[in-house]
């Protein structure tokens, strides 16, 4: 006779941990349950404990850990090596595998785990990562204590990687692939290759450089549209011709954070063991919102900070929101699940947000070879040698380990080496100067008081380049164009440049454009050109506008005053699109002769431009922008509108099928939520509002609005949730909260967070 299975929080059970019971009278034999034969029970043997007590060594007291009814956690201790050791272990136990994918992936060790398929991936991310020095340049430049916070961080991960692996609750995916966590070091969470690889400038240069050879620089110029504009000029005697696309090849090996291993037997042949596709909205229209609106224009007269900062839609969620409170030290908001710290929030007296500016952070050099030496190049009138390394990847299924030969000019990394023509490609890059692992510095804004320390301490914000709002409980606002920007005398770095030293980053640029307490009342961006009237060079190139986000937020902003958190709210879930509203002139005056076409023209007619996600018309317009091609109102006088919406109900009914009482934006415009390794754990999808173009762009998984007036009604989002393990209460439980626009509390207060508490788990000194 079995004893009776209690099921501790989250439904979390070890079988594995079985027992004899006695009594007194009778004594009953408890035999282990049997191995699961589904994936769902499997993924509730391996969930975390998340109440009572867990001896974690390394802790000098003990550390408080509650989480709130929406799997945040508060975590309490009474010194910083304590609480950011419990960070790490916290973080562990909701986001282990993610950890561990992101670190393989950025090490350059996925061959371990897919064999030679992966060797190009491998290759790129040992090229070009951080190669060093590992001094205090590099750990002072994110915090004075940034060494102890990092080691104390790193800590936490090794701990909780030992008591999983010990209690038989590692996540269930190490289990499904056969693969074990490795140690985290002190240099683990400083990987650049994932948060501040700026390789996209430097291809955007190579493919300008191509079009510069095919057509000019003034034709070429003219096509990229460059934002602010400045004439293209290309460094006299380079060959552009030569550059093909093997050279570009050279910086795409990189595959991403999300790794899916093969499935071990017997998991392999059970019921959904296949991988879903994400075949939801086709475009994620990466596009941050924020905004810091003084007291002078808000209802309650205190500062109110809003940011929606935009990456993939995936799961699980690329952020991970924590509450940090100990001596010295109190901070809530989103982080990267792999560094320490709060990256996006508030710290009680400033509350801080940021959105990509897009500054030129890399450059292509084209290293001439020495024809006697290919092993040298030129610098001035000398021949320089290249630096050489050797490194070595195991490769799963191979004999023998696969020895990589890397070199490296004083610019950096050769990423193409092209001996027809004598020419190697380098490339120079910020990501290889201390203190550019990204979103890291906000460890400093974490403990500053006010936004003018706040500024003083972007100074060491190095990457990503983000522009970075500020608002505290002074009244003051801020905004900064933040990164570690080259300073390129008297060229833009938009086109591959000679590397024999007539192109030189001269220093770092100390000229960042900033506000401070602006007299309109507000600071804002959207990914737009930030450059202020007469500010040169440039720190970017982007292509014109409309930059219709920052449009619609400077129009909202400008035309109000007393602005509550649930005006933010609105404005982070604005779906209204300029540019289809002037297209829908295109549809007004005329009859359709069909009566059903007219039907759709009507709609379209009267629609407001608004992409609402249960509303037909933008379901009809997202299909008759791609007919249109997305021209707008003053380039469609050859378009005949009949034709093309006749075309646009075709494409949608293809779509969503032949009845159309059924045809709505949500279900072109979704967000889905497949697990990375089977589809038993997919999460189900969400109909989204908004879209392209819209402030409610897809990108949004965290949302987050800072009321200085009581900050215990600040509010947050994260979708899909929390956790990454399957069966965990925490495990997608926020994704249809998100996609209906709904906030959950920002618990900051003890009091607030006694009130929401959850689950409690006292981590406490062990051996």
């Amino acid at each position: 006779m079995r004893a009776p299975i209690n099921l501790a929080p989250e439904g979390q059970q070890a079988l594995a941990r079985c027992t004899v019971l006695s009594a007194v009278i009778l004594f009953w034999t408890v035999a282990c349950d049997p191995v699961p034969s589904d994936f769902q029970s499997l993924a509730n043997e391996h969930l975390p404990k998340i109440e009572g007590t867990i001896a974690v060594p390394g802790l000098k007291a003990e550390v408080e850990v509650i989480r709130d009814s929406w799997g945040v956690p508060h975590i309490y201790a009474g010194n910083l090596d304590d609480l950011f050791l419990a960070q790490g272990f916290v973080q562990a136990q909701d986001r282990l595998w993610q950890m561990d994918m992101y670190r393989r992936a950025g090490e350059g060790r996925l061959a371990e785990v897919f064999g030679s398929d992966a060797l190009e991936h491998d290759r790129f991310a040992r090229l070009i990562k951080y190669r060093g020095p590992w001094t205090d340049e590099e750990f002072n430049s994110y915090h004075p204590e940034g060494r102890r916070i990092l080691e104390a961080f790193s800590s936490g991960v090794n701990a909780y990687i030992q008591y999983a692996t010990e209690a038989g609750e590692l996540p269930v995916e190490f289990k499904l692939t056969g693969l074990q966590p490795d140690p985290w070091s002190v240099e683990t969470p400083l990987l650049r290759i994932a948060t501040a690889m700026p390789t996209g400038d430097a291809r955007r240069e190579l493919s300008l450089a191509r079009r510069v050879a095919e057509v000019g620089t003034e034709q070429a110029n003219r096509e990229a549209r460059p934002s602010p504009y400045r004439d293209l000029t290309a460094p006299a005697g380079v060959d552009y011709s030569i550059i093909g696309d093997e050279v570009a090849s050279g910086l795409s090996g990189f595959r991403g954070t999300i790794v899916r291993p093969d499935l071990v037997s017997p998991y392999d042949t059970w019921l959904d063991a296949q991988v879903s596709m994400n075949l939801g909205a086709q475009e994620t229209s990466p596009g941050s919102n924020n905004w810091a609106i003084s007291g002078s224009l808000t209802a309650s007269g205190e500062v109110i900070v809003a940011n929606d900062p935009h990456r993939g839609v995936s799961n699980p969620s690329l952020r991970y929101m924590v509450h940090l409170d100990a001596p010295g030290w109190t901070a809530i908001g989103s982080t990267e699940p792999v560094l320490p710290g709060v990256a996006i929030g508030h710290n009680g007296r400033i509350a801080w947000g940021l959105t990509i500016v897009g500054t030129d952070q890399s450059d292509v050099y084209i290293e001439e070879v020495n024809p006697d030496n290919p092993n040298e190049v030129r610098s001035g009138d000398t021949w320089e040698p290249f630096r050489i390394e050797y490194d070595t990847i195991q490769v799963r299924g191979a004999d023998e380990p696969e020895i990589l030969e890397l070199k490296f000019s004083r610019h950096g990394p050769v990423f193409f080496e092209d001996t027809e023509n004598l020419k190697a490609y380098s490339i120079r890059s910020t990501m290889h100067e201390p203190g550019s692992t990204g979103y890291l510095p906000a460890l400093r804004l974490n403990v500053a008081s006010n936004c003018a320390e706040f500024l003083d301490e972007l100074d060491y914000w190095f990457a990503p380049t983000e522009n970075m709002i500020c608002g505290d409980a002074d009244g003051n606002i801020a905004w900064q164009a933040s990164a570690l920007s080259p300073k390129r005398d008297g060229w833009h770095g938009r086109l591959p440049v000679p590397g024999t030293g007539e192109y030189e980053w001269s220093d770092f640029r100390d000229d960042l454009p900033r506000e401070f307490n602006p007299e309109r009342g507000w600071v804002a961006t959207a990914n737009h050109d930030i450059h202020p009237p007469g500010y040169d060079p440039p720190l970017f190139f982007k292509t014109q506008g409309p930059f219709a986000r920052f449009a619609r937020v400077t129009e909202v902003l400008s035309s109000g005053r007393d602005f509550t958190v649930q005006d933010s709210k609105d404005l982070q879930h604005d779906a209204f699109l300029a540019s289809a509203a002037q297209t829908l002139e295109l549809f007004r005056g005329w009859t359709a002769e069909d009566p059903a076409l007219e039907q759709y023209r009507r709609e379209l007619a009267d629609w407001d431009a608004v992409f609402r996600r249960d509303d037909r018309a933008p379901a009809i317009f997202g299909h008759l922008r791609r007919v249109l091609g997305g021209r707008q109102q003053g380039a469609l006088s050859d378009v005949n509108p009949e034709e093309a919406l006749a075309t646009a109900l075709r494409m949608l009914s293809e779509e969503q099928g032949d009845d159309p009482s059924q045809w709505r934006w949500g279900r072109t415009h979704r967000s889905q939520f497949p697990h990375s390794l089977v589809s038993a754990y997919d999460l189900p999808a969400a109909e989204r509002l908004g879209g392209a173009g819209t402030v409610a762009a897809t990108g949004a998984t965290f949302r987050e609005i800072i009321d200085f007036s009581n900050l215990d009604a600040s509010v947050a989002t994260i979708a899909p949730g929390q956790s990454e393990r399957p069966g965990s209460a925490f495990y997608g439980n926020l994704t249809e909260s998100w996609a209906n626009q709904e906030y959950f509390p920002l618990s900051f207060s003890r009091e607030a967070v006694e009130t929401n508490a959850a689950y409690r788990l006292l981590l406490r000194p062990g051996n």
